[in-house]
């Protein structure tokens, strides 16, 4: 009813051959529902930031199943601890997007964890691409970071 994924998309979130990525992949960590990735593109002032999604392909929050509410909160918790313990950050901002007036891009629903720090502007300032050494050091930094989880 609230979809909006063209039918011969082809998500990003969904490919399984790495070969086919269009940008750098790093995963953080992957839980039996939900995996946690370095988002490859970074906000000036709050690099290393992390996509939570869903194994399973769902388009937006309407789409999301109740059961998967639990996995996805564990995760989303256990990737703003890591990333306050990695960059001693003063917080983390979470953020999610539905529909295109929602300023939803990609069609498989995933949410963003941003570290935060005093005055860093994330809402006055535009995400670029990184390349995949700067994320592979943050990716480290951020793995070494992680905190135990039964998820």
């Amino acid at each position: 009813m609230y979809n909006h994924e063209p039918a011969d998309y082809d998500c990003p979130f969904c490919r399984e051959d790495p070969a086919r990525a269009t940008r750098p992949l790093e995963i953080l960590r992957r839980y039996q529902r939900v995996t946690v990735r370095l988002n490859p593109k970074w906000w000036p002032n709050n690099p290393g930031s992390a996509l939570v999604v869903p194994h399973d392909h769902h388009e937006n929050v309407y789409d999301l199943p109740a059961d998967l509410g639990t996995p996805m909160q564990q995760a989303i918790r256990d990737t703003a601890l890591a990333l306050k313990t990695a960059f001693d950050c003063a917080g983390v901002s979470t953020r999610q997007h539905n529909e295109p007036a929602g300023n939803q891009d990609v069609w498989h629903y995933h949410l963003h964890v941003f570290p935060r720090f005093r005055d860093d502007g994330l809402y006055g300032t535009r995400g670029d691409w990184v390349d995949a050494d700067r994320m592979r050091t943050y990716a480290d930094r951020i793995r070494a970071a992680w905190p135990t989880s039964d998820v």
